[in-house]
C-alpha cells in the first residue's frame, strides 16, 4: 500500500501472485454476507415453487450446494486460505420483481482472515445449482447481482455495501 490507499494484497512488489501471510494477525470473529439472484420466466419460478422441476427440490438442493461450496472455497480460489468455518447459512427467497430467486449467504468464523470469499462462493454455486436444476424448463435464465453485502471483523473493520437493503 502506498499513500494510505488500498493495494492488491495478493500481488507482491515484483507483480507476482502469492498467498497473504496472516501469521501475525489477531484472531477475531469475522462474518460476511453476500447475495445474488437468478432471473427466470414466471413459469419456471412457478415450477420451482410447486416442486415440479424434473431434477427435484431446486431450493433445498441449491441451499446444500451453497453450504458445501463455502467449505471448499480454498480448493476453488487459488490464493484463499483454508478456513475452519463455524457457520454457513444460505437463504433462497422468491423475488417477484425479477422474477426469480434471490440467494443470500452468510459465513462466519473466529480466525485470522475474512470469510468474504466463502460467502461469495456459496452464493455463486447456489445460483449455478438453481440454473442447472431448472435449465430443462428455461435455458434463458440469467445469473447476476453477485456482490458482498457486508462484512465484519478484522483489521480493515466493518463494511456495508452502499446499496444493501
Amino acid at each position: 500500500m502506498s499513500g494510505g490507499k488500498p493495494g492488491l494484497t495478493h500481488i507482491d512488489a515484483s507483480g507476482e501472485a502469492h498467498m497473504v501471510d496472516v501469521s501475525d494477525k489477531a484472531e477475531t470473529v469475522r462474518a460476511a454476507t453476500a447475495e445474488g439472484h437468478v432471473k427466470m420466466a414466471p413459469e419456471t419460478l412457478a415450477l420451482i415453487r410447486q416442486g415440479n422441476a424434473k431434477k427435484g427440490d431446486v431450493i433445498g438442493t441449491a441451499r446444500l450446494a451453497g453450504i458445501m461450496a463455502a467449505k471448499q472455497t480454498a480448493n476453488l480460489i487459488p490464493l484463499c486460505h483454508p478456513l475452519m468455518l463455524t457457520k454457513v447459512t444460505v437463504e433462497i427467497a422468491e423475488d417477484a420483481t425479477l422474477p426469480g430467486l434471490r440467494v443470500t449467504a452468510t459465513a462466519k468464523l473466529t480466525g485470522k482472515t475474512g470469510v468474504e470469499m466463502e460467502a461469495l462462493t456459496a452464493v455463486s454455486v447456489a445460483c449455478l445449482t438453481i440454473y442447472d436444476m431448472a435449465k430443462a424448463a428455461d435455458k434463458a435464465m440469467e445469473i447476476g447481482g453477485i456482490r458482498l453485502l457486508e462484512k465484519s471483523g478484522g483489521k480493515s473493520g466493518d463494511f456495508r455495501h452502499p446499496e444493501a437493503r
